[in-house]
């Protein structure tokens, strides 16, 4: 890309401006001796004080995926459920995420809950889940969004956002006020075999508790280095 355009007094004030960017990390302290010997169980109880806490999109994760010549991406996806099994979303399976774990279905989540000062890393391989247990959150939603199900070819080019609308439409047309779960959208289930909770600290001593998963099924906790 060409930047012979730019004024260089505006690049370089824009660069100071982000190298001088600070924080103190202050709010809170994570003690391996006090964290849950099970990592779901810690993740329950820093995901339950983030919905207290009434942060924005407290379900908000970013989930990293990789293709099949190597390259990651990620995007932002809503979690919608969890438990001993793992961590569950929903998406088109035709979408490159879709196409990339279906390709190599391992992969990266994580939460960060910038008002506490935490982050919540996820790593595992992924499934698709049972499909009654995805036409059973697909009837749950709102019309709106079940027909967008239909509507969108995620991730393809579109010509515009007409496209969109009149796609929607004829979905609409086609399956009324009670439409069907797509074939191609469903959920997808993260199975933990790695986690790492993070929360910031004073003086950037920022404390990083792992849990690994061993052969036997039990969980190490360590404590990382920041």
């Amino acid at each position: 890309m060409d930047y012979q355009g730019l004024p260089t007094s505006l690049d370089t004030q824009g660069m100071n401006k982000l190298s001088d960017l600070r924080k103190s990390y202050e709010q809170g302290e994570l003690d391996e001796e006090l964290a849950a010997n099970e990592p779901l169980l810690q993740f329950k109880q820093w995901l339950d004080h983030a919905l207290v806490s009434k942060v924005p999109e407290p379900n908000a994760m970013t989930v990293a995926t990789v293709s099949a010549d190597g390259r990651p991406s990620t995007r932002i996806v809503l979690i919608k459920g969890f438990d001993e099994r793992g961590i569950v979303w929903f998406t088109n399976y035709d979408s490159r995420k879709g196409q990339e774990l279906a390709a190599n279905p391992h992969a990266a989540l994580q939460f960060h809950w910038v008002e506490l000062e935490r982050v919540v890393r996820i790593e595992g391989r992924v499934e698709r889940i049972a499909a009654a247990e995805s036409d059973a959150y697909f009837q749950s939603r709102p019309l709106d969004s079940r027909l967008g199900a239909w509507a969108s070819p995620q991730s393809q080019v579109i010509n515009s956002r007409a496209v969109l609308v009149a796609n929607a439409a004829k979905a609409a047309m086609q399956h009324g006020l009670h439409p069907q779960r797509p074939p191609h959208w469903g959920g997808f289930r993260l199975q933990p075999e790695a986690w790492e909770f993070w929360q910031g600290r004073k003086s950037r001593l920022h404390d990083r508790l792992s849990y690994r998963l061993q052969d036997d099924g039990s969980w190490v906790k360590q404590r990382l280095a920041p």
